[in-house]
């Protein structure tokens, strides 16, 4: 699905399993957003053979947060293609991993770039990094200001917001995350699941319904 200049979406509609959306920028530099569970990879392998590509052509892939059906399948990525976490939700699931007596080191993908709040310039392309905790303590999204695109992760969907009841998750956090979202000038709204927003009246309209209705059981 191509959603606009050198921007596609992977768009998970299959019912039978969960797994998330996954977004492709051309580039240069060619970037893939929420690569998803591992074992689910083949769609993201099938949509990148469409587009005369394979998963070796990725420049950095970028995972929005640390839930497995957006991170898993950073293990599929080799050298020279780039692996990227927020640094406060990495901190966070290595902190867990120590807990529970897990070895995320032997097991857990280990990002090559820890992603922080600001300016993050891939070549040509600029976006800005926006720690949004509230669905996991360390979520990022990514704006791109030349498109006007919001890649949301699991902060925010079509009539919908992140779940809060798994570990790390805070109701009074995520309201403020996607305040301040709703307050950037976008156009296109990419979720990590279910259908992408496009129009700027749409978007808008999207962010008051959610904080309308869903604010008030979080």
């Amino acid at each position: 699905m191509k959603i606009a200049e050198k921007l596609h979406g992977f768009l998970w509609r299959d019912q039978r399993a969960n797994n998330g959306n996954t977004y492709f920028i051309e580039g240069p530099p060619r970037i893939l957003i929420d690569p998803g569970h591992r074992h689910l990879f083949g769609r993201v392998e099938t949509e990148l053979a469409r587009l005369a590509l394979k998963p070796a052509h990725m420049d950095i892939v970028v995972a929005t947060h640390a839930h497995p059906d957006h991170l898993e399948a950073l293990s599929q990525f080799r050298e020279p293609t780039l692996t990227a976490l927020g640094r406060e939700e990495y901190d966070f699931i290595r902190g867990a991993a120590r807990q529970a007596g897990w070895d995320w080191g032997g097991e857990g993908p280990e990002p090559d770039l820890l992603l922080q709040e600001g300016e993050l310039k891939l070549g040509e392309l600029r976006f800005r990094i926006l720690v949004t905790p509230g669905h996991s303590p360390g979520s990022i999204c990514l704006y791109w200001e030349d498109q006007k695109a919001l890649f949301t992760g699991d902060v925010l969907f079509q009539q919908g917001l992140g779940r809060t009841d798994l570990p790390g998750g805070n109701g009074a956090m995520l309201k403020e995350s996607i305040r301040r979202l709703a307050a950037l000038e976008v156009d296109i709204l990419l979720p990590g699941h279910g259908e992408v927003i496009m129009g700027k009246a749409a978007v808008q309209a999207n962010f008051r319904m959610v904080e309308d209705y869903w604010f008030n059981y979080i």
